[in-house]
């Protein structure tokens, strides 16, 4: 997707506003120009050439702040809704697709070349016409007069110097802009590496998008709206400033001295034009060759997401039955192709059966595609070949996101979130204090208003967060990937032993990868895989 493009169709009117306001912004330069040519022409000091000049100047003043805040907007505009289709975009996405792409990849399209593309909103409407403007200035300079160039040059460039001491004041709006943004890069950290756990839960999910990364992003766009706008004004001011010099040359030192005035005429003229067009393009030059080439990456990577595969909607699916009566996978199969490798690992055929109130084990050695069976479970892989079906409904395209909402899942690479607000229900501090009393916790986290007061825990602690997350979504079928690895042997038989059959005893479905066979007599079954193949199916006897 071209981003120009996305901004003519999405935002045409600001874009017909913007090249309105700014015409009528040139038109008030020109205007400048005939009377301060008027002027040093016929020196006929008149009321109506000061009146004009004055009218002019401040029609100058403020058409150029609203062009200004116009594409100020826009940019922020730009950002706003890329940042928020990217994360969409991710989130309906394959999950072996981004597995291949890599969070660091990913994470840098959200960020560095987001705010890089940015620049080419500024860049690609003024540029051209801000670099024949300086080459033109800079050759009427020479030809007219080196040593005046070289005095007017220097005091330009002290009018720099007062530009940036005004503009200074927007660093306060920019700092808590800055602040914001690292809320958000928060936000797209919890959406990256919490990518599994979102598309389980859609209600969790919605809710994330729509009220915690889109809500900071906001907060994010309006200050950096007014700091930018601090920044046009600055700008502005110091146009004002020029236009105020040369008023005063032109209209008090011919009074007190004689003046060439073809070459006063000129180098005020072409100041006027000179010092705004310079500054942008040394400024925007190495920022819009970072911007090219940010719009390429990003480009890429949509067009990945977008066109690789197809995936049920994200924003509505029909209710999950809140029972597991009966999970099949019949011949299913899933390929993973290794990047710089030409060997392929294939998980299947699989032919397994889960029933209501059933604990099942799986096991096997490193490799054997215990995680990837996982994922073939829960809806996050693709069958390659083969059905899944759950209470005697076909698993699809269509409705896989339904499939996915019947599934609490802890999973070995898990994310933790801080925050209880997306699960789509109702849930007290009280209900949380005591699941954290029955997982051990309650002396070292506390909740309040349904948030953690910390996760920096040990991993086996922060595996018992994920369980009361688990806990609290409350569904019908429940996956542990080797939850209990990083537990100690006391909570590890509290897990086996106690919270298990009381699962069981709901009537829960519940799978659990495990290499802890000291607990295997617990479980109706035991599924054990071997180099993507199922080895055997058997009951433990001890």
């Amino acid at each position: 997707m071209n981003l120009i493009t996305l901004l003519l169709r999405s935002s045409w009117k600001i874009v017909a506003l913007a090249v309105f306001v700014g015409l009528l912004s040139g038109a008030s330069t020109a205007g400048l120009i005939v009377t301060i040519n008027a002027q040093v022409n016929y020196f006929s000091l008149t009321a109506i050439l000061i009146w004009s000049f004055i009218g002019l100047v401040f029609l100058k003043f403020f058409t150029n702040i609203i062009s200004k805040f116009l594409l100020i907007n826009l940019a922020e505009k730009a950002i706003f809704e890329l940042r928020l289709i990217l994360s969409e975009r991710i989130l309906a996405a394959p999950l072996f697709h981004l597995e291949r792409l890599g969070n660091h990849r990913i994470l840098a399209t959200l960020t560095n070349d987001i705010i890089s593309v940015s620049y080419i909103v500024y860049a690609i409407p003024t540029l051209c016409i801000e670099i024949a403007v300086v080459v033109s200035c800079l050759f009427y300079l020479f030809w007219l007069s080196p040593t005046v160039f070289l005095i007017i040059v220097i005091f330009l460039l002290l009018g720099i110097f007062s530009y940036k001491q005004v503009a200074g004041k927007a660093i306060s709006f920019l700092t808590l802009a800055r602040y914001q943004e690292d809320r958000l890069f928060n936000h797209f950290r919890s959406l990256i590496e919490g990518t599994k756990e979102l598309k389980i839960h859609q209600q969790r999910r919605q809710n994330f998008i729509l009220k915690e990364l889109k809500e900071t992003a906001q907060l994010y766009r309006r200050k950096n709206v007014v700091g930018m706008t601090i920044f046009a004004t600055a700008a502005s001011w110091g146009n004002i400033l020029f236009f105020v010099v040369v008023g005063l040359v032109l209209f008090i030192l011919p009074n007190l001295q004689v003046i060439s005035t073809y070459i006063l005429s000129g180098y005020a003229l072409t100041i006027l034009y000179l010092i705004s067009p310079l500054e942008y393009i040394m400024s925007a030059i190495p920022s819009f060759s970072k911007a090219t080439v940010a719009l390429g990456n990003i480009d890429s990577l949509k067009l990945s997401l977008l066109n690789h595969f197809r995936e049920s909607n994200l924003i509505s699916c029909g209710a999950a039955d809140n029972f597991c009566q009966r999970l099949e996978l019949l011949s299913v199969t899933h390929t993973y192709h290794q990047e710089q490798e030409d060997i392929a690992f294939t998980l299947g055929p699989i032919d397994l059966t889960f029933s209501d109130g059933e604990i099942v084990f799986i096991v096997g050695g490193n490799g054997s595609g215990k995680s990837t069976l996982v994922k073939l479970i829960t809806g996050l892989y693709i069958p390659e070949t083969g059905n899944i079906y759950l209470n005697n409904k076909l698993v699809t395209i269509e409705n896989q996101e339904w499939f996915r909402q019947h599934f609490s899942v802890v999973f070995s690479d898990f994310y933790l979130f801080d925050n209880f607000w997306n699960l789509g229900k109702v849930i007290t501090d009280e209900q949380m204090y005591d699941y954290l009393v029955k997982l051990h916790l309650n002396k070292k986290v506390q909740v309040k208003n349904g948030v953690l007061s910390t996760t920096s825990l040990s991993q086996g602690q922060r595996k018992r967060l994920a369980l009361l997350t688990a806990y609290l979504e409350d569904r019908p079928i429940y996956v542990f990937d080797e939850w209990a690895s990083d537990q100690d042997p006391v909570f590890k038989k509290i897990f086996y032993t106690q919270l298990l059959p009381e699962l069981k005893k709901k009537g829960k479905t519940v799978i659990v990868v495990t290499h802890d066979e000291q607990y295997f007599y617990l479980s109706e079954k035991i599924v054990k895989l071997d180099y993507g193949k199922i080895e055997d199916v058997f009951t433990w006897c001890s």
